[in-house]
């Protein structure tokens, strides 16, 4: 178990290998997955305030890249809690007027459950 705290919102447990988007609203959060939690739409987005994974998944990457959002914030679907975190929430469902926060998330990370060195995917990209 893992202590996943979230800023202005208090601290739970979460299961070692959850996806942290399921995470967040596992402990109450109204967080934002307009795509489900496919990278591609930057609704699940947070800035770590500690714990952040040195390594991400290529389709975060780019989309982060492409938004320019990259050294800004990160998506939460596409990160797995292995360590104690804390995260402050960007996009709350309550705060940007939308009905519903999308489609649920899978369990597991998609659309590539692979994590790479952020060195690495500036080098070939």
């Amino acid at each position: 178990m893992h202590q996943l705290t979230i800023k202005d919102h208090g601290s739970c447990d979460v299961e070692d290998g959850a996806r942290l988007v399921r995470a967040i609203e596992g402990c109450g959060m109204d967080v934002g997955h307009r795509c489900g939690g496919h990278a591609r739409c930057t609704t699940c987005r947070v800035r770590f305030l500690d714990g952040e994974p040195e390594t991400m998944t290529r389709a975060e990457y780019e989309k982060l890249k492409s938004a320019g959002l990259l050294d800004e914030v990160r998506l939460s679907c596409q990160i797995v809690v292995d360590r104690d975190m804390a995260v402050e929430v960007l996009m709350r469902v309550s705060e940007m007027g939308w009905t519903d926060p999308g489609p649920e998330p899978a369990p597991e990370v998609q659309p590539e459950a692979v994590w790479y060195p952020r060195a690495e995917l500036e080098r070939e990209g």
